[in-house]
């Protein structure tokens, strides 16, 4: 489904940052050990037959922190457009982030209150049907918080969660092959990709050595930008001017 220029001002565009659970292995609890080193053996390269401790450490820091299992949310960055007759329009961007418990309770409180509808509002990011959206639930039902309805999805067929808009899956136009990075499919839109000192293979690190969430949270907005900016090409509108986004800073 790609998205239309009628449908632009009942989007929030979203981007998530996640973490592996501890800095390291051996601070998870044990019983969580034992199932990660299990979980490596699938990163074993072909001649390797055995998963030491060492080694299935070094994949905890380098891979956890994309299951949800083994991971938790840092920062949850939204964007909505305000949309005026015979004006520009405005991208309002906002975050939540901290505690990731925290951080659930506000998104989802924002959604009950604001995005409840999933006949007239959406959800857009890159790759949120197979990474964001099925993150947020998880870690949802791991906090034992209850799912606003546009993520009650469990079980749901693809035509029933339309309002589900994946920038990946629009540029796939049937494809499947191939992964497509947020940050190429910007590239070849024209669309100036934001000057960050970090890339998402790095958000681990600057959380847990570097204890600096915020530039973590700058990343996620930008991202946020980034997809609003490849939704308005899809829907064949100007670019929004980099005087009309606006980052809102109370968390």
């Amino acid at each position: 489904m790609i998205i239309q220029k009628k449908t632009l001002k009942n989007v929030l565009f979203l981007d998530i940052e996640t973490v592996s659970l501890t800095k390291n292995l051996i601070e998870l609890p044990e019983s969580l050990q034992k199932l990660w080193i299990s979980k490596s053996k699938k990163f074993l390269p072909k001649n390797e037959i055995e998963v030491t401790f060492d080694l299935a450490a070094n994949f905890y820091t380098q891979k956890a922190g994309i299951f949800a299992e083994f991971a938790k949310i840092v920062c949850i960055s939204v964007g909505y457009l305000s949309i005026q007759k015979n004006q520009d329009p405005k991208l309002r961007i906002k975050s939540f982030y901290g505690d990731e418990s925290e951080i659930l309770e506000s998104f989802n409180e924002m959604l009950n209150r604001h995005y409840d509808d999933p006949d007239k509002q959406f959800l857009c990011g890159h790759n949120i049907k197979e990474f964001d959206i099925p993150f947020i639930c998880r870690r949802n039902i791991v906090n034992g918080l209850s799912l606003p309805k546009l993520l009650n999805i469990s079980g749901k067929k693809p035509w029933q969660v339309n309002y589900l808009l994946d920038t990946m899956d629009m540029w796939r136009f049937g494809d499947y092959k191939n992964y497509t990075s947020l940050a190429l499919l910007s590239g070849i839109l024209g669309i100036a990709s934001p000057k960050d000192d970090i890339d998402g293979s790095m958000v681990g690190k600057v959380y847990w050595e570097e204890n600096d969430l915020g530039r973590i949270v700058q990343y996620c907005e930008k991202d946020v930008l980034t997809v609003a900016q490849v939704a308005m090409k899809f829907a064949s509108q100007p670019l929004i001017a980099e005087e009309n986004v606006e980052f809102i800073k109370e968390k």
